[in-house]
């Protein structure tokens, strides 16, 4: 699994991708979050607060009960906003 991230949350985790292998148990975007969590401090500075988290699968917005599997690429990023 290809996991992105953007911005702060980037930033807060110190890397802007990495190629992971959750366990099977993780089958949506919720759990990957709680998973990736669990793997630091930077991780949970990042997610923190997830209200204000944007995420992607396979470059296609979605909400956070959206399936994952082993071969997607998941991004994370702050809304967007323009102007």
């Amino acid at each position: 699994m290809k996991i992105l991230y953007f911005s702060w949350v980037r930033d807060r985790i110190g890397v802007g991708s990495e190629e992971l292998n959750p366990p099977e148990s993780v089958t949506n975007v919720e759990g990957l979050v709680d998973w990736l969590k669990a793997r630091g401090e930077g991780y949970q500075k990042a997610f923190d607060d997830v209200t204000i988290i944007r995420a992607a699968v396979n470059q296609e917005h979605v909400k956070f009960n959206h399936i994952v599997g082993q071969n997607d690429e998941i991004a994370f990023f702050p809304p967007v906003t323009g102007g």
